[in-house]
């Protein structure tokens, strides 16, 4: 059975001739993974979720705000491992009917573009927040981070429509495989591809890049005049979220534009591209979905609240 092997979690590229499962063992570890990565993501983001209100923060601190917001699109991103971890075992066989295919493919892409909007938020708030600290200006107040958390989820569930709309399932050689299924033509798919890679990862990591360079530049000449250990905590531990996203999603968009120019024959169909759609970019989708294991970690390692907070929980027990 010849198939793309883009018909995994975002069902890319459907129509491109490749073998689909590489091998039943590659199939069986990514499957593993999902559930690990699911149970270890379920667990930390619990966790951070309770540590943030348990600060009882959320009324003064922007960034815990966000962390608060990030936590849950990383919540929802791994409940949805369970159902991609059946699909990926079966083969890219769905059992789970037509709605189920439409809810879950969803929600997966849904809280991938929230994931990276917050973090690009929590970018743009250290920035606003130190810049305010420096030149004495009032920053921005909680209440607009609501505002702008709102707007984030708003576009988040604008730029999913597409998949709402056009997922399903769709018998292909005998097996129902849960799919976008586009209307004839191929500039459907390019708009698809070229939305997913500058609304959540190019665009997004520009803002970001551009708001830690003024960052940098902001402190070198004005200098931290108070809590300067605090502040590069915070710092820290919301750089090391960013670039634990682009370390882990940057090799799946990249295959992913790669299968783009292949398909619109810009870039030759050949052994080294066959290969690494159906042995690599497997194993790029169990990073981007390990992403959001990794950001609990990033939290309780790199905040000292966190960690205090962690440990009273701990000695309580």
């Amino acid at each position: 059975l010849n198939r793309s092997q883009g018909e995994e979690r975002f069902r890319s590229l459907e129509d491109i001739d490749v073998s689909a499962d590489g091998s039943p063992a590659l199939r069986f570890i990514i499957s593993v993974t999902y559930l690990v990565v699911c149970a270890a993501g379920l667990v930390g983001n619990l966790l951070v979720l309770f540590l943030v209100r348990a600060r009882q923060e959320r009324r003064t601190n922007k960034i815990n705000f966000f962390i608060l917001n990030l936590a849950v699109t990383d919540f929802q991103f791994v409940l949805t491992l369970p159902f991609w971890a059946v699909d990926t075992a079966l083969d890219f066989s769905w059992p789970f009917g037509d709605a189920m295919c439409k809810i879950v493919l969803s929600a997966t892409v849904m809280n991938m573009y929230a994931s990276v909007f917050f973090l690009t938020a929590m970018s743009v708030t250290r920035y606003r927040s130190v810049a305010s600290a420096l030149t004495e200006r009032s920053s921005p107040s909680t209440c607009s981070a609501r505002g702008v958390g709102a707007l984030l989820w708003a576009l988040a569930t604008v730029a999913t429509a597409p998949t709402a709309v056009f997922s399903t399932v769709t018998n292909v050689a005998g097996e129902k495989l849960c799919l976008l299924r586009f209307p004839e033509g191929q500039h459907w798919l390019a708009v698809y591809h070229v939305q997913k890679i500058l609304v959540a990862f190019v665009v997004p990591m520009f803002v970001v890049c551009v708001s830690y360079l003024l960052l940098l530049r902001l402190v070198r000449r004005r200098g931290m005049r108070s809590n300067t250990k605090r502040r590069t905590q915070v710092t820290r531990s919301v750089t090391l979220v960013v670039l634990s996203f682009f370390l882990c999603w940057m090799p799946n968009h990249a295959i992913t534009l790669w299968g783009v120019l292949v398909k619109f024959n810009l870039v030759r169909w050949d052994r080294t591209y066959y290969v690494v759609h159906t042995y690599v970019f497997p194993l790029t989708v169990c990073l981007a979905h390990a992403n959001s294991c990794f950001n609990p970690v990033i939290y309780c390692m790199t905040r000292r609240d966190f960690r205090k907070k962690l440990k009273e929980l701990w000695l309580r027990e």
